[in-house]
């Protein structure tokens, strides 16, 4: 039997939600051009809640228009700095400013969430998490760059909190489906009064 859900997303972090939640699903990737879509939105200023919602919705309707009569969940994240909004570091260096910059301070994980059905968004959330990084010298990050590697660069903040990066932090307000990008609770709940799932 083919499944009610498609989760648009190559992410391993979010396919391991959907699975450990009990969901059948299919998984297919969206094919959009996310900085084409971000840029004129930063220009003109928008916040990152918006942000996030715009690319969760163009994942879930791209992949819906492919998918007919399947309930479709597109998810995006951004991260803030009061006003500045990160993007994943380019590169070692890149990574290793983030972090210089987070040092310290208290930033916030922007978590939004779409499902289209038959290419129509048929709901949007966002959930927030605020994440306070301890301060961090120099010689330290210098040092747990070393030790992750390329794997700092896989996330907007350079940062793993499911490995060595929750060393970072000395604080941390928000569940840990919002932190990974996909607020599973509120979904669940959605889906659940979609019919798309049992409950």
């Amino acid at each position: 039997m083919t499944p009610k859900l498609i989760l648009a997303s190559s992410s391993p972090f979010r396919r391991l939600l959907m699975h450990n939640a009990g969901l059948a699903f299919e998984a297919h990737a969206a094919h959009i051009d996310e900085r084409a879509l971000e840029e004129p939105l930063e220009r003109e200023g928008a916040t990152p809640d918006t942000v996030a919602l715009v690319l969760a919705k163009a994942k879930a309707k791209e992949v819906s228009d492919r998918f007919p009569a399947r309930f479709v969940i597109g998810s995006d994240q951004t991260m803030s700095l009061g006003p500045q909004t990160f993007h994943k570091p380019k590169d070692m260096t890149d990574a290793e400013n983030h972090l210089q910059v987070l040092s310290g301070k208290t930033h916030r994980l922007n978590s939004a969430i779409a499902i289209a059905y038959d290419g129509d968004i048929v709901w949007e959330h966002v959930s927030h998490a605020e994440l306070t990084m301890r301060p961090l010298s120099p010689d330290f990050i210098a040092r747990h760059l070393n030790r992750v590697g390329e794997r700092a660069l896989s996330s907007v903040g350079a940062y793993q909190l499911e490995g060595e990066g929750l060393q970072l932090f000395s604080r941390i307000d928000g569940d840990y489906f919002t932190i990974l990008g996909l607020p599973m609770l509120p979904l669940l709940q959605k889906l659940r009064e979609l019919s798309a799932i049992d409950g």
